[in-house]
């Protein structure tokens, strides 16, 4: 197959979303006997059946499912496209498509975000949320203008991608506030067996703490460990136990969940990266994203 038929892919597209040539022909307002001779086409083309019949189901063969998982891409791509294009006219918000890593912690993502909501130009943010190696796909397809992430890119990953650093934030230790002034006291050794709430041990920040603990000699009282930062803090409002965050944010965490710094720990470093698919920043929100993060967030504590 030398050249792709735009068109005879999109029917196949389409059918494979429907679940039959029936539904796809009302979507597409063709002709089921259409659609079924551009299906024909499209497989004497690719040289492979693309579904079978099962029943009065058509069903994606094998060969079927990877033509769909590109078909997938492509279509969602061009939809992408079109929606960028309708962005850059005169009045519509310029839009920003934003991965955020799911470790990350919640508010970090938005006091980094915040101030493209304030720039001159509308800025709509689109923002997606998953694991790194997930993001960085779609920033290698531009699918994303910008990953937030509290890790740089793992070595050894192909990706045309690049770091940029935001900043760093030593990390301290976030009590309920009846609780604070008893482990303020003796802190860090106050640590010991107090109730501590915990991020999952996949994250990077949760074996930092580990690490930690374990030169202090300290063995918290494990009370729970969470995928959800922002659900951590709200046990933590409640008084369930102790967290760890952002000395950064300690002003905002005591606003929001009625917590108190305990104590921070110099060593215990958590860094902020911005990764985009271009080594020098040309979009104008991640640009003014990197320049307020480092002139203000992670300014020098």
């Amino acid at each position: 197959m030398r050249h792709l038929n735009y068109n005879h892919l999109l029917y196949f597209w389409t059918v494979a979303r429907e679940g039959s040539i029936a539904r796809a022909s009302e979507v597409l307002f063709l002709t089921p006997q259409t659609i079924s001779g551009q299906l024909k086409l499209l497989e004497d083309a690719i040289g492979k059946p693309l579904f079978v019949r099962v029943g009065r189901r058509l069903v994606l063969s094998e060969t079927g499912h990877v033509v769909n998982q590109y078909a997938d891409e492509i279509f969602s791509l061009g939809a992408e496209l079109a929606q960028r294009m309708k962005s850059e006219q005169p009045g519509s918000p310029f839009v920003l498509n934003v991965g955020i890593v799911n470790s990350i912690a919640k508010l970090v993502a938005y006091q980094v975000l915040e101030p493209a909501l304030r720039m001159p130009e509308q800025i709509r943010l689109v923002c997606w949320e998953g694991d790194l190696e997930k993001l960085l796909a779609d920033v290698a397809v531009h699918r994303l203008d910008v990953v937030l992430s509290d890790h740089p890119i793992p070595t050894g990953l192909s990706v045309r991608a690049y770091n940029h650093l935001l900043g760093e934030s030593e990390i301290s230790f976030f009590a309920p506030a009846d609780d604070a002034a008893r482990y303020r006291a003796a802190f860090p050794r106050s640590l010991d067996q107090a109730p501590m709430l915990l991020p999952l041990n996949t994250s990077a920040l949760r074996r930092r703490l580990d690490d930690w603990f374990e030169s202090e000699g300290l063995r918290p009282n494990i009370i729970a460990e969470f995928d959800d930062s922002a659900l951590m803090k709200s046990f933590a409002s409640a008084g369930a136990g102790i967290f760890a965050g952002p000395t950064a944010l300690g002003k905002t965490l005591a606003d929001m969940y009625g917590v108190e710094s305990i104590g921070t720990v110099p060593e215990l470093l958590e860094s902020y990266y911005a990764i985009s698919p271009e080594r020098k920043i040309s979009h104008p929100a991640v640009a003014r994203i990197l320049e307020t993060a480092r002139a203000t967030l992670f300014k020098s504590q």
